[in-house]
Parts: C-alpha cells; structure tokens; sequence
C-alpha cells in the first residue's frame, strides 16, 4: 500500500484541527464579554490599520462581519487581544443606528464641552484640528455646512470624501440624545467654527 496515501489525511486532519483550535481560541478572545473603548480602538484602527492598507469605512460590513475579518488579522497582524477588542469596539460603534424617533433615551445632562471631551476629543483634538491621520480639520468642516447636514452628519455618521476615517454615528456614543448633540455641535460652533 502507498504509504502517502495513509498519511496525507491524517497531516490534513491534524492541519485542519491546528486551524480550527487557533480560531476558536480568537474567537473566544475577542467575543468575550469584555467590551472594548471605542476611543482607543479608533486610534489603533487609524494607527495600526492604517500602515498596511487603505482603511476600509467601519460602516461598510455588519457587526457579525466585522468579527471574523478583526480575528483574521488578528493573527496576520499579530495584534494583542485587547486591542482587537478595542478595534472591534470601534468598528461596531459605527453600525450603531441613531434612536429611532419618539425613542426614550436618559438625557446625559452634559454640557457640549463635556460631551466634546468625553466623545469627539479622541479623534477630533482639543483644538479641533484632528488628532488622527484622516480626520479632517473640525473648522473647514464646520463652515462649510449648515447645521441641519452637520447635525445628520453626527446622528447618523459620516465620512469625509478623501479621509480614510469615517466617523461613528454619535461620534461612536449611542448614549447621546438628539440634546446632546445639539450641544457638542454648538460647542464646536462657538470654539473652532473660524
């Protein structure tokens, strides 16, 4: 009998147990019920993301698409688990639909600044400038449309033409009410609208 034809499936078995092992170990890692930061995932998928390929728009695939892709490159990329988490998070965050209308949502009872600097500041800046590669300066953006287009940008997410970030509905927030932006968007207005 050829002895490579006895072996060739159980090398195969092996390889596909191998496969099958290491993905259910990342599975398991990165759907755990830890969540990640959504803040700390938008610079990981600008920074790390980023240095190999066009990013892709975190809108483009569903939650449970998202999932298999961030554990693919988990392993291609050798990226530690918490970041995959924090990724993921962010990823997520952005296939997060805005309250439907007449919804109750708790009122943060935050002030713009505050939301500013608890949600937008991450990739934003403190001076509005954009503290990520991609995102765009908050001042030509902010003069460039009105509030009605700058509002559904924010409620519902947005990605600039030529930026590789797009921007989570609700900055990635989907605790903050329809008030709540209202309020970063005033912020905004009165601090980097030049």
């Amino acid at each position: 009998m050829n002895k490579n034809i006895i072996t060739f499936p159980t090398k195969c078995l092996r390889g596909l147990l191998a496969v099958v092992l290491c993905l259910l170990t990342t599975v398991t890692a990165v759907t755990a019920k830890e969540s990640g930061d959504i803040n700390r995932g938008a610079k990981a998928w600008a920074n790390t993301c980023a240095r190999c390929h066009n990013i892709r728009s975190a809108s483009e695939f569903r939650d449970d698409i998202w999932q298999p892709i961030v554990n693919h490159m988990r392993i291609r990329a050798g990226i530690p688990g918490s970041m995959v988490r924090d990724i993921l998070a962010y990823l997520q965050a952005s296939n997060y639909a805005a309250p439907a209308p007449g919804t109750s949502v708790a009122v943060t009872g935050l002030s713009g600044q505050e939301i500013y600097s608890g949600t937008c500041i991450v990739c934003h800046g403190a001076n509005g400038n954009g503290a990520l590669p991609g995102v765009p300066t908050l001042s030509d953006r902010l003069s460039q449309s009105s509030d009605d287009v700058l509002l559904h940008r924010i409620m519902n997410g947005y990605q600039s033409p030529g930026s590789n970030m797009p921007m989570p509905a609700r900055g990635g927030n989907p605790g903050l009410t329809d008030d709540d932006v209202k309020k970063v968007l005033s912020f905004m207005k009165s601090n980097f609208d030049q």
